[in-house]
């Protein structure tokens, strides 16, 4: 699978979990070149703790695009190390 933004794959992977809907992609898939720090932290109360990233491809940023929870839950623990995206990253097989 491939998380495409604004024209530029991000992300590429066959090793790809579903939970709730997200595709995610092992860390060492996401193309860092195209991602910046973000200080957005969310919380999900059967996951942990998830720390965020923002996209800058071609000129453009996607604020708050990428999310991960870096100590899941062991509830969510096939989660760790893997990494989903927003709305607006197309992800495509």
């Amino acid at each position: 699978m491939k998380a495409i933004w604004n024209g530029v794959t991000i992300a590429e992977s066959d090793d790809i979990v579903t939970l709730e809907g997200n595709h995610y992609f092992p860390r060492e898939s996401l193309k860092d070149q195209y991602t910046t720090f973000s200080n957005h932290r969310s919380s999900c109360v059967w996951k942990g703790q998830a720390q965020w990233l923002s996209l800058f491809v071609n000129g453009d940023m996607k604020p708050d695009a990428v999310w991960f929870y870096p100590e899941p839950t062991d509830a969510a623990k096939e989660i760790k190390g893997r990494v989903a995206f927003m709305p607006g990253v197309e992800i495509t097989e």
